[in-house]
């Protein structure tokens, strides 16, 4: 029994599985979500680690519904995939000491508590500390909130071009009535369960990535370079999202 208590704070398919993982590694599990009642400070009083896993969008009003009954040794650790300036405000709110910004590398419904994760931040290194022992692995990257963010939306730009490049490519292949022979080409080269991922995982969670992207793009034009991967695979996202309405 690990003796922790982790508050959960959004209890979608990520939320959800990583509280079920937490309490079967022997954490004690306090749950919020936005439709289910209660509120955030309820949920974080008393714990000694928060977990936030709302949208992005949720990510201030979280950190400022929990902040008022957060212990002093308490670390809250954001989990969102967001831009880098928004992980630096919910650090300031919270208390840039007890602020961890993690990025999760992978499918949170699939993998749960083994997902690879980067964490940066003031309390970066307590919540690998806390986290690492109920099976997250975590690579601190920097003490300073909103790395993570960055590392993980640069990944981004990659992978969801990839998802997108992929889709584009299966939807040409279907309109010439041979999608099947191009899935087994590409998936010669990256992998059949990759594949699937991309172009399930699209469809699934278009809205979620779309601002995703559009976060990776503002962060590349703010490093000067031109996002054309990033932008493209915004507007096919989006796309998806409104055919998926």
């Amino acid at each position: 029994m690990s003796g922790l208590t982790v508050a959960v704070l959004g209890l979608g398919e990520a939320g959800s599985r990583l509280a079920s993982d937490l309490t079967a590694a022997g954490a004690e599990v306090r749950g919020y979500d936005p439709l289910g009642g209660g509120t955030p400070a309820d949920a974080v009083a008393g714990s000694d680690v928060v977990l936030s896993v709302n949208s992005a969008r949720d990510a201030v009003e979280a950190a400022d519904g929990a902040r008022g009954t957060l212990g002093q040794k308490a670390l809250y650790a954001d989990l969102n995939t967001t831009a880098p300036a928004l992980k630096r405000e919910v650090a300031e709110l919270v208390g840039e000491p007890r602020f961890a910004d993690v990025a999760l590398l992978g499918p949170v419904p699939v993998r749960g508590l083994n997902t690879p994760a980067l964490a940066s931040g003031g309390a970066a290194q307590a919540f690998a500390e806390a986290l690492g022992p109920l099976g997250m692995p975590v690579d601190v990257v920097s003490g300073h909130a909103g790395d993570a963010a960055t590392l993980k939306l640069l990944r981004s730009v990659f992978m969801k071009g990839l998802a997108a490049s992929a889709i584009e490519s299966v939807r040409a292949a279907e309109a010439v009535g041979h999608a099947e022979w191009l899935k087994q080409e590409i998936a010669a080269v990256i992998g059949r369960p990759l594949l699937d991922r991309l172009l399930v995982g699209s469809q699934a969670h278009a809205v979620r990535r779309v601002d995703e992207m559009e976060a990776a793009r503002d962060l590349l034009l703010e490093l000067g370079i031109e996002p054309r991967i990033a932008e493209a695979s915004a507007a096919l996202l989006g796309e998806i999202a409104k055919e998926s309405s």
